[in-house]
């Protein structure tokens, strides 16, 4: 102990000599708690933008008849799919030269139709899962509760910086 303090000098030139080896440090590699906090900073901004985005839903004609027509696509294509499988007994030979008429589509139209209905219900999946209901409720769950500062919310450490 006595050689280091020799060389080094006070204990504020070492606290400098560390600050010093810990910003040569953080130049190589990022501090793991600075970018933790960020992210979490990131986090909680971007759940207080959505919150007040929804903070006053909106119940007006035009509203309601855009929920209304967000709505018609899944019955639409379940019913429809129905109808051709009625239209198929009903009328073979024309429904036969409309599936040939559909051989004609060219493949990436395929592809297109594939991709909207897939981002269709997938954005609609999406939303289901993030707005959970409980069971038995008609209520969207509430987000669950998220901690203010990771970092600080930690017993031991508290009790550390206590001492």
């Amino acid at each position: 102990m006595g050689l280091i303090s020799r060389v080094i000098g006070t204990p504020a030139a070492t606290s400098a000599l560390g600050q010093a080896a810990v910003g040569v440090a953080e130049t190589f590699v990022p501090n793991a708690t600075k970018k933790m906090q960020a992210a979490h900073q990131a986090y909680i901004a971007a759940l207080d933008e959505y919150g007040v985005e929804f903070a006053n839903p909106r119940d007006g004609w035009f509203d309601r008849f855009v929920n209304g027509l967000n709505r018609l696509p899944r019955p639409m294509l379940a019913l429809g799919t129905l109808g051709l499988f009625i239209y198929a007994m009903i009328d073979p030979v024309a429904f036969a030269q409309r599936m040939i008429g559909l051989n004609h589509v060219p493949e990436p139209l395929w592809w297109l139709l594939g991709a909207i209905v897939g981002f269709y219900f997938g954005a609609r999946e999406a939303y289901h899962y993030r707005a959970r209901r409980p069971a038995g409720t008609g209520e969207i769950a509430a987000p669950p509760p998220v901690a203010q500062d990771p970092v600080n919310d930690n017993p031991a450490l508290r009790e550390w910086q206590g001492h």
